[in-house]
């Protein structure tokens, strides 16, 4: 999408969003690297060093793997398209998976810095079970984590489970390890709270963000899922109040878009609109 048609676009969305309009280098340029999930890149003809080429060549900073999906059969593909491009891989998804050692490990080895873990909730188990019980898991995967110098980093999902900020930041204090944190998810954050405010909250214990938008509009007349389904700067996210809260803790790292997949049309449009929300 060209920018001037994009601006059209955004300038019919939401108040909320308050998306700034300017074609030059943004308030958070050189301070949040964009990135997107592998996963996302829905080029099937291309090989993985061509999908590398053209995730760098639209403007992205770099990638995201998911540990043990089909896709990575070999790392040392990954590895030799990241040096041959320069785009990095910063990080990887494990979600639930307990190998924490191999995926730090992994994620060491690929160039990553981080990996991004959840905390399930097993509701046929008191709840401080299931607290404690990954809290363990985690602490387990700690000693790798700063062998590496790999981040473990808990996100923000729907799993009924650390649904406040103050759970949330009660959760990794508790851990209390420089090596662990928070990989907050700007969109799942929505169902349970207000973005900034958790921001604000988690300050510097978050280590990563996940980009998404939220729509309420669409969650209230559609159903609760719906609301993943208007594109980045159109739902009812206030971008303008995130960024503030992201400059207020002094916030500098990645931005992964996680916002379902497509082509290169798709992809260029994406990081578009992250520059937009973002201000990049």
């Amino acid at each position: 999408m060209k920018r001037r048609s994009f601006l059209k676009t955004v300038a019919a969305a939401s108040a909320g969003a308050a998306l700034p309009h300017t074609s030059q280098a943004g308030e958070f340029t050189g301070v949040i690297k964009k990135a997107v999930k592998f996963q996302n890149v829905v080029e099937p003809k291309l090989s993985i060093m061509d999908k590398f080429k053209l995730v760098k060549d639209l403007g992205f900073d770099g990638t995201e793997l998911r540990y043990n999906a089909d896709y990575v059969k070999d790392k040392r593909q990954f590895i030799n398209a990241s040096n041959k491009t320069g785009l990095p891989i910063h990080g990887l998804i494990i979600s639930s998976n307990t190998d924490i050692p191999g995926a730090i490990e992994f994620c060491s080895e690929v160039g990553g810095n981080g990996i991004l873990v959840t905390a399930p909730y097993d509701k046929k188990k008191p709840l401080m079970e299931s607290w404690r019980g990954r809290q363990e898991i985690f602490r387990k995967g700690l000693p790798a984590a700063e062998k590496h110098r790999v981040k473990i980093l808990v996100e923000n999902v729907w799993a009924g489970f650390l649904i406040s900020a103050l759970d949330m930041e009660r959760f990794i204090d508790e851990v209390d390890n420089p090596w662990f944190g928070a990989y907050f998810d700007v969109g799942n954050n929505v169902r349970w709270g207000v973005p900034e405010h958790w921001i604000e909250v988690l300050g510097k214990r978050i280590g990563k963000l996940d980009i998404k938008e939220w729509d309420e509009r669409l969650h209230r007349s559609e159903g609760l899922r719906a609301g993943f389904r208007s594109k980045l700067g159109e739902g009812t996210v206030n971008w303008a109040n995130v960024r503030r809260a992201l400059k207020k803790i002094g916030y500098s790292g990645w931005g992964t878009a996680e916002v379902g997949g497509g082509n290169r049309e798709w992809l260029a449009d994406l990081a578009e609109r992250m520059n937009r929300v973002l201000d990049l």
